[in-house]
């Protein structure tokens, strides 16, 4: 049994699959860049995700999408600590901050996010790992291999094993308090281009909860395996979503991380009711 995450705004039990709300601050990002351009929208698009069922948000200031431009930590700052700081006296939501740079990790955090969302795991910048055990705040232990964005989205897909060993060894290099507020995320779509790559992920988050002994988050939302899947373009995909959402519900993922919060909330609970 794994044990709950204790935050200041929430306690995360794992007897159910939790959703986090995507909130891009960027005007690049594949799915909704560009769509959020205003600090008030930012907000309101929050407060939207929280009303539609989010147990939490995160924010995120600099696009990964394959061939995005990096973001300088002043600049992503910038993005982010305000929606965050707004955020804290207009819901009691957690919230993350999905980034990869220490800077800007510590920086949201002082503003008030709970929780570090890194897709690199600690790998672009060794520092955050610090800021998470300095601060207290929890860590979503992401997988990708390479250094960079374009190293990443050109690096061969593991096998599920080497995911599993992969994430394994991350973990044991955190210190023993972090590894206790950390969650893993597989890493959809982040070297696992295809659409066959991703599903066997999604079959097996169980098996990898069980190997690693921590809470797992997966980001299917809008991702190209499922446009792969169903011949759909980007703003097409949220059907496939809530399939990808619901299949790693079954398979044992603790959270989900989707756009589309209202129509996947609705989907997990009749899910959840029929099951239990």
């Amino acid at each position: 049994m794994i044990a709950a995450l204790q935050l200041r705004r929430a306690t995360f039990r794992f007897d159910r699959t939790y959703i986090a709300g995507v909130l891009n601050v960027t005007p690049d990002s594949f799915s909704d860049g560009g769509a959020f351009d205003s600090l008030e929208s930012c907000v309101a698009h929050a407060l939207k995700c929280v009303e539609s069922g989010a147990d939490l948000l995160d924010v995120g200031g600099e696009s990964t999408r394959p061939g995005a431009a990096s973001v300088l930590a002043a600049e992503e700052i910038r993005r982010v600590v305000p929606v965050v700081e707004r955020l804290m006296g207009a819901t009691t939501v957690p919230i993350s901050v999905d980034t990869t740079k220490a800077e800007v990790a510590e920086a949201a955090v002082r503003a008030g996010a709970e929780i570090v969302n890194d897709i690199s795991g600690g790998t672009f910048d060794p520092e955050i790992i610090d800021v998470c055990a300095r601060t207290g705040a929890a860590f979503v232990c992401g997988h990708l291999r390479g250094k960079t964005i374009a190293e990443v989205h050109a690096a061969p897909a593991p096998t599920f094993e080497e995911l599993c060993t992969e994430l394994a060894a991350r973990l044991a290099a955190l210190p023993a308090d972090l590894r206790q507020r950390t969650v893993v995320d597989p890493g959809l779509g982040f070297g696992k281009a295809s659409a066959s790559d991703n599903a066997a992920i999604l079959r097996r988050l169980g098996e990898l909860r069980a190997a690693l002994g921590r809470p797992v988050m997966v980001g299917p939302s809008r991702k190209r395996f499922i446009g792969e899947i169903l011949g759909r373009a980007v703003g097409e995909r949220d059907d496939g979503t809530i399939g990808a959402a619901l299949a790693a519900a079954a398979a044992g993922a603790d959270f989900v991380r989707v756009h589309d919060v209202r129509r996947v909330r609705d989907a997990l609970t009749v899910f959840e009711r029929v099951m239990s």
